[in-house]
């Protein structure tokens, strides 16, 4: 008796399709492929001569163009070059110091003096995130602003911006307000559950 020759597909292949997509036809898994290595970040490495090396470019890079890389909002990861440390940090607060050192600085000393103090603080990651949301917010508010002014020169940029500097003001001075009403509430609340624990341990402050 003869036996019938299988008709079900081969291992690994979907029923719909042969052993190579149609002409034209999309690759998923490329597809796929080609999305993860768009959302990598680019790797910048840094040698102990200081340079900083683009492996996307493959050029040398300076830190005003890493700087320019921050501006474009375009992800990317400074390592050493030996051995593969993180040093995306170190080399952020670089740029943050040749901008303060630049001749127009965005921190007073009391604000960086009081930065200083939080370090060893016991509230000092809550003042990091603290932080973070309201440069967030403060993020958030410049692009509703920047999408209000689009089309705008820079010479009407800069007409809009004074036209709009006594309600900025305004909204900064109610924003801060606001801002330091939520962190004392925070600070007496944990102060709060603080003494609380305490008691339930049977101790006093």
């Amino acid at each position: 008796m003869q036996k019938r020759k299988s008709t079900s597909p081969k291992p690994g292949v979907p029923p719909s399709q042969g052993s190579s997509p149609a002409d034209g036809a999309p690759d998923a898994t490329s597809g796929k492929a080609a999305a993860v290595e768009a959302a990598a970040p680019r790797i910048i490495k840094k040698y102990p001569n200081r340079r900083l090396y683009d492996t996307e470019t493959s050029t040398y890079i300076t830190l005003t163009e890493v700087r320019q890389l921050v501006m474009d909002s375009a992800p990317f990861v400074v390592r050493d070059a030996k051995n593969n440390e993180d040093l995306t940090r170190s080399i952020l607060l670089q740029i943050i110091l040749e901008e303060e050192t630049g001749g127009a600085p965005m921190f007073t000393e009391a604000v960086l003096a009081n930065i200083i103090r939080f370090y060893g603080n016991a509230m000092q990651s809550f003042m990091g995130a603290y932080l973070e949301k309201n440069v967030q917010s403060f993020m958030d508010l410049q692009v509703k602003m920047a999408e209000q002014s689009k089309g705008l020169s820079p010479e009407k940029w800069a007409q809009f911006l004074n036209a709009q500097s006594p309600m900025m003001q305004g909204m900064l001075g109610t924003y801060v307000e606001q801002s330091k009403s939520v962190f004392t509430q925070m600070q007496e609340q944990m102060q709060k559950q603080s003494e609380q624990m305490l008691s339930a341990f049977g101790l006093k402050r």
